[in-house]
């Protein structure tokens, strides 16, 4: 098997969840690949000199170099990552996940040449940013999507005599963590009693915002902090609709286990959010910040059974098309290279 050097964000704080670093290096370790990481450091400048000295360490160790690319300050990251690499002359693999990387690709054309054209494969978790990049000119893109093991991942009956909601996700002002709060107050002043609790830790200071809005709106909340995935898988046992509001994604792993947990779900219909959800099929839409709009759909699942039963039975059935032992073939393939 291939030494790999993974190059992301390996930190693990009370303020992030368990990053795509440190699920996928893990699974491929089981594959049997030898792997090193960079970085852990959770000041960036830090973070970025063990980065590319890794990459001039190992540059005869490894075989190549995976590199989670995000869209904002992290791209710089791979950017000079990337270039490193080349210099070496060292395969590397840019793992898309930045929901907003198709701003990136126009505001900085030249930069995202240099790193995606110079690319071995970029690897896209979803359809919607392979499509965008394509239609950027950009052709060495492969589809592999975020995985999960699906023996892990029951389908709980749920009880429906009233509306309890769950949302998963860190505390981030890209995931709009303020619209679960309003929407639970419509739903309450429509006459439903409804609750709601959200999981995940304080990213960037928007958990205070958020509990002052639910104060404000007088509302109660229920805030867990970050929670493992054993832990909030036995949680969301007590809840009945999931609910994503984010403004920016790509194909979030929290939605892909909540259809495996056989969750009616209700999100925005951003970036590669209609890739991942089909509407009306294995799960509803609803635009990005109508709060309206997903209190209504809330209220659509929760009032007809049918529905709520065709979105869970179609969402599981998805989920179970993102098994490991199906991605992990995928991984095989592209890193069998000379």
């Amino acid at each position: 098997m291939k030494n790999l050097l993974y190059i992301g964000n390996n930190l693990n704080t009370a303020k992030t969840n368990v990053s795509s670093i440190q699920i996928l290096g893990e699974k491929l370790e089981s594959e049997g690949y030898n792997l090193k990481y960079a970085s852990s450091y959770s000041y960036k400048l830090l973070r970025l000199i063990e980065m590319v000295w890794y990459c001039i360490r190992y540059s005869q160790w490894t075989d190549a170099v995976l590199i989670d690319t995000y869209s904002t300050q992290n791209f710089y990251f791979a950017l000079i990552c990337s270039q490193v690499c080349r210099i070496f002359s060292i395969p590397y693999f840019p793992i898309l996940h930045g929901g907003d990387l198709p701003s990136r690709l126009q505001r900085s054309p030249k930069k995202s040449r240099l790193v995606f054209e110079n690319a071995k494969t970029n690897i896209s978790p979803s359809l919607y940013l392979k499509s965008k990049f394509e239609e950027f000119g950009y052709e060495n893109i492969q589809f592999i999507p975020n995985a999960i093991q699906i023996e892990n991942y029951s389908v709980k009956s749920k009880n429906y005599k009233s509306i309890r909601l769950l949302w998963v996700r860190s505390f981030s002002k890209i995931y709009n963590p303020e619209m679960a709060i309003q929407v639970l107050k419509a739903l309450l002043d429509n006459g439903f009693k409804a609750d709601l609790c959200m999981v995940g830790p304080d990213s960037d200071g928007s958990l205070e915002t958020v509990k002052a809005l639910a104060k404000k709106l007088g509302v109660d909340v229920k805030f867990t902090g970050k929670l493992d995935k054993k832990e909030w898988h036995k949680l969301s046992e007590q809840y009945n609709i999931f609910i994503n509001t984010t403004n920016f994604d790509n194909m979030p792993v929290s939605i892909i286990e909540a259809m495996a947990l056989g969750f009616p779900i209700v999100s925005t219909s951003v970036g590669g959010i209609p890739f991942l959800i089909e509407d009306v099929s294995d799960g509803l839409l609803v635009k990005k910040g109508d709060v309206e709009g997903m209190s209504e759909d809330i209220v659509r699942i929760f009032e007809n059974e049918s529905l709520r039963n065709e979105l869970t039975i179609n969402a599981r059935r998805k989920a179970e098309s993102f098994d490991w032992n199906t991605v992990k073939k995928q991984w095989h393939s592209v890193l069998k290279f000379d």
